[in-house]
């Protein structure tokens, strides 16, 4: 049998220029990935500048000459076997330990520029005296003077820019990106600090476990009338960078999903080496899935609850308009009334007493003096009107109140097929799913002017029901007229 033999296993560097250009599909992300590397070394500030060069300037522990060259070891596995910093036990962000050569991706040339106690250097990394160097694996460092003043930490410059950097932009991805709740970490970008986002809205705290880690965080649902900038979902973040924004299923649920915010983290969650997406086929993954398809269903019951506050509101604000408007309309018509003459300061309003002095306001104004004792005898029960009959906790109930006498109405679920309105005794019931109601129910005022139609066409005949249809509908035209038109508004 021949001796086994062996195959060389090269790589050619140009590869390495290849990696840092295409590893994330935005070219900014590189600076994420380079204030991320200052939060992992200690940082408790980091300045990012965005002008002619682009620098990123942090106060972290620094590197020496080993550190040097551990930093420009591709693939090192150094976060993975210390994945906790060293002064504030920081869950360590970076894994691959090719993060920093995405920064070819903008610019020709990259100079890091590191001091660490007694020891400081600059090394600069150059794509065209990388190429033209052959197959030399070498990179230039210079030894600098230490400064006190400066103390620790690392700068990173890129030099020949090859593409612009929005501001505005950088800081969007900074604040999507960058730890910035963490503890004794600020960053700022051309002199301001950057600051994480926060919105308000009903808010969902989340503390789920999964057998790999816990699953926590808070989603947030927006008011139905905010406008808040930016794409909607829920950011997943894995120690506290947002990797993707996902909807969990959401997308289906129509302009609801627009309202969804918040935040996930789940720092087992395994990523992929561009840091946007996940392992999908991973254990892990799998486990994250199932926890956040169960909380979708707490969410869609909370939108349910909001959207059926929300539409009570609604439907309290129209109908009492509409009542208000048909009090004035049998005001002015009490022939229509069916329950007599209405008083016309309103039940309890202030009017002038036959026997009231000059100048004194109120019904049975009294002269000086005691007042009158009370009557002897049983104090008289005030008298209740008929119990209105509810199907769903979402109904909404208003009373026409004329002294003694007066309707109740009430707005509840009777089913698409179901009747638009009907009257009990002196109960009138309006059916909100009716497909009318539903599209008059769109827009404030056709939403009144329809359950005053329902209403007048109930009161109509509750006085006494006229034999002749015709004779019905101009008794409801009347009290229609003069609850929009005649000072009704």
């Amino acid at each position: 049998m021949a001796a086994p033999s062996f195959l060389p296993v090269t790589v050619d560097k140009r590869h390495l220029l290849t990696i840092g250009e295409r590893l994330y599909a935005e070219s900014i992300e590189l600076l994420r990935e380079l204030v991320n590397n200052a939060y992992d070394a200690d940082a408790t500030e980091v300045r990012v500048t965005v002008r002619d060069v682009v620098r990123v300037e942090d106060n972290g522990t620094g590197m020496d000459l080993d550190g040097l060259k551990q930093y420009f070891t591709i693939g090192s596995p150094e976060k993975i076997l210390r994945p906790r910093s060293p002064r504030f036990h920081r869950d360590r962000i970076g894994q691959f330990g090719i993060g920093k050569f995405a920064t070819l991706s903008a610019c020709e040339s990259f100079e890091v520029v590191t001091q660490k106690g007694d020891f400081a250097a600059r090394v600069t990394f150059d794509k065209g005296e990388w190429e033209r160097a052959g197959e030399e694996w070498r990179l230039p460092l210079t030894r600098l003077a230490v400064d006190p003043s400066r103390g620790d930490g690392t700068t990173v410059t890129l030099l020949r820019l090859t593409r612009a950097f929005d501001s505005r932009e950088v800081e969007r991805r900074l604040v999507e990106g960058a730890p910035l709740k963490a503890p004794h970490f600020s960053v700022f970008l051309n002199g301001e600090r950057v600051r994480p986002r926060s919105v308000a809205g009903h808010r969902l705290p989340i503390l789920e476990g999964t057998p790999f880690g816990p699953v926590h965080g808070e989603i947030v649902v927006l008011p139905a009338s905010a406008s808040e900038p930016g794409p909607p979902g829920i950011e997943v973040k894995v120690k506290q960078v947002t990797v993707r924004r996902e909807l969990f299923g959401a997308e289906v649920w129509g302009p609801a999903a627009g309202r969804l915010r918040g935040e996930i983290h789940a720092d087992f969650l395994p990523i992929t080496t561009d840091r946007s997406g996940f392992v999908q086929d991973a254990p892990e993954y799998a486990a994250f899935r199932d926890v956040m398809g169960r909380l979708m269903e707490q969410v869609r019951g909370v939108l349910r609850r909001l959207a059926g506050r929300r539409e009570r509101r609604a439907v309290a604000r129209a109908l009492r308009e509409a009542l208000e408007r048909i009090t004035r309309a049998l005001a002015r018509n009490p022939d229509l009334s069916p329950f007599g003459p209405l008083p016309v300061a309103g039940a309890g309003g202030d009017r002038e007493g036959p026997g009231a002095e000059p100048g004194q306001r109120g019904r049975g104004a009294q002269p000086p003096g005691p007042p009158p004792a009370p009557p002897e005898g049983k104090p008289k029960r005030r008298r209740r009107g008929p119990k209105v009959k509810r199907l769903t906790p979402d109904a909404v109930v208003k009373r026409l109140r004329f002294g003694q006498l007066g309707v109740s109405c009430c707005v509840d679920h009777y089913g698409e097929e179901g009747p638009e309105c009907f009257a009990e005794g002196t109960t009138i019931y309006i059916n909100c799913d009716h497909p009318l109601y539903r599209r008059e129910a769109r827009k404030a005022e056709t939403h009144t002017m329809h359950l005053a139609r329902l209403l007048t066409q109930e009161i109509t005949l509750l006085k006494d029901p006229p034999r002749d249809p015709r004779k019905a509908f101009d008794r409801q035209s009347r009290l229609l007229r003069d609850a929009f038109i005649d000072g009704g508004g």
